[in-house]
């Protein structure tokens, strides 16, 4: 099983036993390998004393110590303490003194080791012998001394630690509990928690994003009946129509001249929505492809279209032919077609539309948009100016943020100026 399979709690006492088998390895293992060229060396120098303080003869007084010693005479006289059979069990004197090469050392014999020191004075050759009891009773009384300690302190680590991961696991469940029920109206949803941590901060964005998730649902809701009613009342004429000709209270003439219209009007909303769609779908995919466009020639040729709706609106294009604006043609004309179409209602005598310094300002003198109505102007099927539902200029915001622009309106003197500029994207 993989430990990512397992759940955090019974990770951190996996993770804690590992550190108590990493612990007893040091201690047991690491630990006495250190501890050894240190007790050694404390070794060759409780070996070193005593053979400074004698001279020709081995004293009597040490022969009960864990050291025994040999003298070597003119290299041919041996002399030996009595104890020496009692700290290594010699079967040949020779064969032993062979394996002390050194001034100081240790030798393997039997299967034990032992270590030596030797002084040379003269024709004497001084030399006293150990095994590793100190060594061994010096490694027993290190870890004898340490172990309790540092295991006592690991544990009070691991206790301190345990505890904090325990409170930490019963916030992760919290926060898994939070989101398990996010869309439960009647859960408990309040952030409780008092550490001022990275996992309330979690909880706090958890919130925000039910919260955020609410509003989007209230929004998507208040959509549905907008779109609902913005689509019934096209069908609501085209019905009364039709009945009222089959009534005979209307004629078919006018009647198939108000249907006619209304089912344009049907249909220019579908197509809309169609074409808001689309545009998520064009932004998510980034499939579109973006090139240098001839701006004079779409503004000129949109000027044309709507110069005639109303021949009292006063059309002004100022163009800098070196400004330079990027996207596509149907895209651009799909912009302005909503903007102008939208301009053409409101405008009293003037629409300017100037391109300069590589930014599009459309100004209308219609009257001021109302600050409460600037907020949310640009979100699809929000109520608007004069109570109106519609997509446009929905449709124009998604459009420019599809070809890296961004659109802003101001309120002026007197009218609008709805200004298009490049997004500054790093």
């Amino acid at each position: 099983m993989k430990l990512s399979n397992i759940k955090l709690s019974k990770q951190l006492l996996i993770i804690i036993g590992i550190a108590f088998a990493l612990l007893f390895t040091s201690l047991g293992v690491v630990l006495p390998k250190v501890l050894i060229p240190v007790a050694e060396a404390n070794l060759y120098n409780y070996l070193s004393e005593p053979l400074k303080l004698m001279d020709g003869e081995i004293d009597k007084k040490l022969y009960n110590t864990e050291v025994a010693y040999v003298y070597v005479v003119n290299s041919k006289e041996i002399l030996t303490s009595d104890n020496l059979n009692d700290i290594i069990k010699v079967k040949n004197l020779g064969g032993l003194l062979d394996k002390i090469t050194d001034t100081y050392g240790k030798f393997d014999y039997n299967h034990r080791t032992y270590y030596y020191y030797t002084i040379t004075n003269d024709e004497l050759i001084k030399i006293a012998i150990s095994n590793d009891n100190y060594i061994n009773r010096t490694k027993a009384d290190i870890l004898g001394t340490i172990f309790p300690i540092v295991l006592i302190t690991f544990l009070m680590i691991g206790l301190i630690l345990g505890v904090w991961s325990l409170i930490i696991v019963l916030k992760i469940e919290k926060l898994k509990l939070k989101i398990d029920n996010i869309d439960n109206l009647e859960f408990d949803h309040s952030v409780d928690m008092e550490s001022d941590d990275e996992l309330k901060s979690l909880a706090l964005a958890i919130e925000d994003m039910r919260i955020s998730l609410i509003n989007q649902e209230k929004y998507r809701n208040q959509m549905y009946q907008n779109i609902s009613h913005d689509f019934k009342t096209p069908l609501t004429v085209i019905k009364s129509y039709v009945e009222a000709v089959e009534d005979n209270v209307e004629d078919e003439r006018t009647a198939l001249q108000v249907i006619k219209q209304q089912t344009a009007k049907l249909e220019q909303k579908v197509h809309s929505l169609l074409y808001l769609n689309k545009l998520d779908y064009l932004k998510d995919s980034k499939v579109h492809s973006l090139e240098l466009i001839d701006m004079v020639s779409v503004l000129n040729s949109e000027v044309e279209k709507f110069k005639f709706h109303n021949k009292d609106i006063n059309f002004i294009v100022d163009i800098d032919k070196k400004s330079k604006y990027y996207g596509t043609y149907e895209h651009w004309e799909t912009i302005l077609d909503n903007l102008l179409g939208n301009f053409m209602r409101y405008a009293k005598t003037t629409i300017k539309i100037t391109a300069k310094q590589n930014k599009l300002i459309l100004y209308n003198d219609g009257d001021n948009i109302d600050k409460d109505l600037l907020e949310g102007i640009f979100t699809p099927f929000r109520k608007g100016i004069k109570g109106e539902f519609g997509l446009g200029l929905s449709i124009v915001k998604k459009t420019l943020n599809i070809m890296d622009y961004d659109i802003t309106i101001r309120n002026e003197k007197k009218g609008v100026s709805f200004i298009i500029t490049k997004e500054n994207r790093k």
